[in-house]
C-alpha cells in the first residue's frame, strides 16, 4: 500500500487558502502522479502546472505541481504561496 501523504499535505494546506491562491507541491512518491490529479479533480482545485523536479531520494523521480485553490477559510489578504516538503 502506497502512502497518500502528498495528497493529505496538499489537502491540509489548501483548506486554509483563499480562492486563487497557489500551492507548490513537491513529491517523489510514485503514486502521486495519479493521486494528485485525482484529488484536484475531485475537490475542485486546478492544476496549473505539473513538471519534473529534482528528487530528494536518490534513484526516485520527483514531480512539482502548481495548484490553484478553489477557496477556503483563510482571512489574510496578503497570504504568501505555501510549499510543502517532499515525501
Amino acid at each position: 500500500m502506497l502512502c497518500p501523504l502528498p495528497v493529505l499535505r496538499a489537502a491540509r494546506a489548501l483548506r486554509g487558502m483563499r480562492a486563487g491562491d497557489l500551492l507548490c507541491l513537491l513529491s517523489d512518491d510514485p503514486a502521486a502522479v495519479v493521486d494528485v490529479p485525482h484529488f484536484c479533480t475531485q475537490s475542485g482545485h486546478e492544476i496549473v502546472a505539473q513538471e519534473p523536479a529534482e528528487a530528494v531520494t536518490p534513484g526516485r523521480e520527483a514531480l512539482r505541481w502548481l495548484i490553484r485553490a478553489k477557496g477556503g477559510d483563510a482571512s489574510s489578504e496578503d497570504r504568501p504561496q505555501t510549499q510543502t516538503e517532499p515525501r
